[in-house]
């Protein structure tokens, strides 16, 4: 391990206590299973929930699996023991609910459900044209 002198630790220290500051964190974590959402009370006395079924490694958890969620990491972490799974406070505040990857995927699949007048129109236009095109083989 690298030598760390006064300077660098009280730097390092001064970091730590900014973040603790600034980012959101958790105090209290609850399921709550009539709204399939997760209810954090933060440290600012606000509240955030956010529904299972958007988080990556939440959405096939049992709902008794979900209600054991704890609070750790001086309130930065929020751990479920039976899954395994952790997740950090402010990237969920921040609307990251998994992997770069997943998140891609994710909301590529729910913008390819969204339907407009503009989108519904050229369907029909194109339907009147016969349709799409066969592929060739």
């Amino acid at each position: 391990m690298a030598d760390v002198d006064e300077a660098q630790f009280q730097a390092a220290e001064e970091r730590g206590q900014t973040i603790l500051a600034s980012e959101p964190r958790a105090v209290a974590a609850r399921y709550d299973n009539k709204t399939g959402r997760v209810v954090l009370g933060l440290t600012n006395g606000c509240v955030y929930a956010f529904p299972t079924v958007l988080v990556e490694d939440l959405q096939s958890a049992s709902p008794e699996a979900l209600a054991a969620v704890e609070v750790g990491g001086l309130g930065f972490n929020l751990h479920w023991p039976d899954l395994d799974v952790d997740l950090y406070v402010p990237a969920l505040i921040a609307g990251i609910f998994g992997t770069k990857a997943w998140m891609g995927r994710e909301l590529a699949r729910r913008a390819g459900k969204v339907t407009s007048e503009a989108k519904a129109a050229a369907a029909r236009a194109n339907g009147a044209k016969g349709g799409r095109p066969r592929k060739a083989i």
